[in-house]
């Protein structure tokens, strides 16, 4: 077993905050490129990219990954959750602003609480959580109504922001698959791999299908915007987040990665040039202290 820290010291904030705005930057980099490259080609690229980068990381550190553990079904199920998450995040991107998505996926972790309970009877709400709970679903529900009364991001705001939704039920549901099942107890690379390789495939049909037109001929922007997709959100930020949490406390690492959608709400200003309606910011400010409620441990007796 590693070595574990009671507390937080200055290495892991400085990573961990550093993990949160890489992934607020995250939606902002896909929103970019999303007039040159297609949704679902990014999205694929990302996953494929991605579990080859970590299969080979996991190989070079001698972690098994082939070996027959129970693992295949709920892998199956978590990589096909993960890639219909990855899809209405991208897709939605088309509609709505980098902004606004990252304020709806992030209600995940309330799918996550509300589903936990009949996985883990140890793990029902209590009255402070079911506050968050509520709290956040208004500022969710404020930052959506004004999808149709000012749409800010052109008449199918709506739409990408229902794609926004459906992405953080998604990807809570992918959590609650993961707990569910033996992934619970395998190496986290392979439940990487499993959600990325799984996806990957199945975004890669849906983009054929669909008939995304596939090139090469790319500006720098947007390779250097697949590149960090793939390798730096992908790769880099995702181990660093898999030591931060063998290390030290889970609960002291959540609180950080509330910063990760007030990092993308302000770059998509910042960056992007998008517009920011004391709406949005009142949704994610609803959204935080929500999600800070829920992972309020409960008091001692």
């Amino acid at each position: 077993m590693p070595d574990r820290h009671p507390h937080l010291d200055r290495l892991a904030i400085v990573l961990v905050v550093a993990c949160s705005f890489l992934w607020g930057l995250n939606q902002v980099a896909v929103k970019g490129i999303v007039h040159e490259v297609p949704p679902l080609v990014q999205a694929t690229i990302r996953s494929l990219l991605g579990a080859v980068l970590v299969l080979a990381w996991a190989l070079a550190r001698g972690i098994p990954m082939w070996r027959r553990d129970g693992t295949l079904a709920g892998g199956l199920v978590a990589g096909a959750l993960f890639g219909g998450e990855f899809a209405c995040v991208f897709l939605g991107l088309q509609y709505t602003t980098a902004s606004r998505m990252i304020v709806f996926i992030y209600i995940a972790p309330f799918v996550v609480a509300l589903g936990m309970p009949f996985i883990s009877r140890a793990e029902r709400l209590a009255a402070h959580q079911v506050g968050g709970l509520l709290l956040a679903f208004s500022g969710v529900a404020l930052a959506f109504a004004e999808g149709f009364t000012q749409p800010e991001a052109g008449p199918r705001q709506w739409l990408g922001d229902t794609l926004g939704v459906v992405a953080a039920v998604l990807w809570g549901a992918t959590t609650l698959a993961i707990r569910a099942t033996p992934l619970a107890s395998a190496a986290p690379e392979k439940t990487l791999v499993y959600q990325l390789g799984v996806s990957g495939a199945l975004l890669l049909a849906g983009s054929l299908a669909h008939g995304d037109a596939w090139t090469v001929a790319l500006s720098a922007t947007a390779w250097a915007s697949l590149g960090y997709q793939s390798v730096v959100v992908v790769f880099v930020s995702y181990l660093v987040w898999f030591w931060l949490v063998r290390h030290y406390q889970a609960t002291q690492l959540s609180a950080f990665t509330l910063l990760t959608p007030v990092f993308g709400l302000m770059l998509g200003v910042f960056v992007l040039g998008e517009p920011v309606t004391m709406r949005l910011v009142a949704a994610l400010a609803g959204v935080v202290a929500g999600i800070a409620l829920v992972n309020r441990r409960r008091a001692a007796a």
